[in-house]
């Protein structure tokens, strides 16, 4: 009886605390805050909002991803190689994730799954997720997450059907974790150190960002660092590009101020120490995650590290990373075979 009590309370107390929070200044629909032009499905930016992209953007279950940001009326950030960058408060960070319904060709459409927002508040950065209608039409706020079915073409001509998972707002804070705090992922100097297409123009996006007054301190291009795209050989070593998919992938909880910095494992892109990297390093508590192997990383041996064995893991209590992802990147995992195979 008593524990019957306890948790009627408690979930009373999660409804009221839910309800007031939706009673909040927080838009139902993504189309009232006015970041597309027209139908916020065609995903067309309105004034002030501006298209981006990572040269190796984070592995999300085959989803694609349409990026924007929106700074606040005359405010930019300064340049900052060594981190994300740091956006002034009133910016709004905006990623569409879809599925083409042929990857092969993308005038067949494509299916919209959701719209995250990341919002710098005067308190921090808050997290908001907006889940796209079976019509299209618009995207609805949702805090507890969601599992929706989805059925594309793959670039093999292979029909995938797969669930994919909405996370709700916990799980956006888990991975967003910065020494307790949350802070964005994805957008450095290093990652956006790249083209994109702006109307008709193809421009690097760094330079685009300083002629629209978004970015200030921009040194020589020539002088700033760069990501390799993961799966272009001819952007970087293979080295360089394994290392660019570990950074985006495992690094934001993998590094001395992240939710995983007890496992003494840190795959930040600027990690020198061959021990921190995994190299030869007994894990900490992998449990049955270890596969049974002794370390992380052996060179040479791709099948006897635990980094192989978690990533081509779909056992939840065993894959890695725990959250983002239900099925294996194949491709990403065979390009860390091969990394690993040349290590000596």
């Amino acid at each position: 009886m008593r524990s019957y009590l306890f948790w009627s309370l408690l979930l009373i107390t999660f409804w009221l605390t839910l309800g007031s929070w939706r009673t909040a200044a927080v838009p139902e629909k993504l189309s009232d805050y006015g970041f597309f032009k027209g139908n916020p499905a065609n995903q067309e930016p309105a004034a002030g909002v501006v298209p981006y992209a990572l040269n190796t953007p984070l592995f999300s279950d085959y989803a694609e991803k349409l990026r924007f940001v929106k700074l606040p009326t005359g405010q930019s950030v300064a340049y900052n190689d060594s981190a994300v960058l740091n956006f002034p408060i009133g910016t709004t960070l905006i990623k569409t994730f879809y599925y083409p319904n042929d990857f092969r060709d993308p005038a067949k459409g494509r299916r919209l799954m959701e719209t995250r927002l990341l919002v710098h508040q005067p308190e921090g950065w808050k997290a908001f997720d907006y889940v796209w209608n079976d019509e299209q039409t618009d995207a609805l706020l949702e805090v507890a997450g969601d599992t929706k079915a989805v059925s594309y073409i793959d670039n093999k001509g292979v029909t995938r059907q797969q669930n994919y998972t909405i996370p709700n707002l916990n799980q956006c804070k888990g991975c967003h974790n910065r020494s307790e705090t949350m802070t964005p992922i994805g957008p450095s100097i290093r990652q956006l150190n790249g083209d994109l297409v702006y109307g008709a123009t193809n421009e690097n996006q760094l330079l685009y960002w300083k002629k629209a007054g978004m970015l200030t301190g921009l040194p020589a291009l020539a002088n700033c660092p760069k990501t390799p795209i993961w799966n272009k050989p001819e952007t970087g070593s293979l080295n360089d590009r394994a290392r660019a998919w570990l950074d985006i992938n495992c690094a934001h909880c993998h590094n001395p101020k992240g939710p995983a910095m007890t496992s003494g494992l840190n795959l930040s892109i600027s990690e020198t120490d061959p021990t921190a990297l995994g190299i030869l390093k007994t894990p900490v508590a992998a449990g049955r995650g270890s596969g049974g192997h002794p370390f992380d990383i052996v060179p040479g041996k791709p099948d006897e590290s635990i980094l192989m064995y978690r990533l081509n893991s779909t056992d939840p209590g065993e894959m890695m990373p725990e959250l983002g992802r239900k099925v294996v990147h194949v491709e990403s995992v065979e390009l860390l075979r091969e990394w690993i195979k040349t290590m000596k």
